[in-house]
């Protein structure tokens, strides 16, 4: 018999899986699909973008000088987001195998697309692209990270955890010693086994 936790998060799966076909329908009603990765739009839909692009100056005359000043500070965090996305995937590909766990994609963490909208200005696209990557990699950090907490240490926290991972409601509770060592290897096993679940 399912406890309560496991019915609430089969609950959330069903939630993302509605959730997923509203984007869907959304995405209809922009004109655009992806096939294969890549985005396609319906006739007509750059043309429509493109006159509704803001020029670079008057986009630049829009910005208060203070951000302006700000872009150094934030462009900076290239150098640790990159160094990040260096360590993690070296970290995966030399532990995940001997662990036995599948590696995690990283272009399913890392998504760059964008720039190719026509309405964004060239400033508007390198931010994009920067945000995306940035998200992206720390995305694929914590995807790492939480299949390694599961391998390592399947505990939840004794104290509340904000944004928690999607592994982390099948760890076993705080203070349960008995069920830490019966599940231990189980949850394991869930890591060289399926996919990781769906929040």
């Amino acid at each position: 018999m399912a406890t309560r936790i496991e019915r609430m998060m089969e609950r959330l799966k069903e939630l993302q899986g509605e959730l997923e076909a509203a984007f869907e329908e959304r995405r209809a009603a922009l004109r655009y699909q992806v096939v294969r990765r890549r985005v396609v739009f319906e006739a007509g839909v750059r043309a429509q973008h493109r006159a509704a692009r803001v020029k670079l100056s008057v986009f630049l005359a829009r910005t208060r000088p203070l951000v302006v000043l700000t872009t150094p500070v934030i462009y900076s965090l290239i150098v640790p987001i990159a160094l990040l996305d260096l360590f993690v995937t070296v970290f995966q590909l030399i532990c995940f195998p001997i662990y036995g766990m599948e590696r995690v994609k990283r272009r399913d963490h890392i998504v760059i697309d964008r720039h190719l909208l026509a309405y964004l200005n060239g400033i508007q696209k390198l931010n994009c692209v920067y945000c995306g990557y940035g998200n992206g990699v720390i995305s694929y950090a914590r995807e790492i990270a939480g299949r390694t907490e599961q391998y390592w240490c399947p505990i939840k926290h004794a104290r509340r955890v904000n944004g928690q991972h999607p592994y982390y409601p099948g760890f076993v509770d705080y203070a349960d010693a008995v069920a830490f060592h019966a599940q231990l290897d189980t949850l394991r096993d869930q890591l060289r086994h399926r996919d990781p679940p769906k929040a």
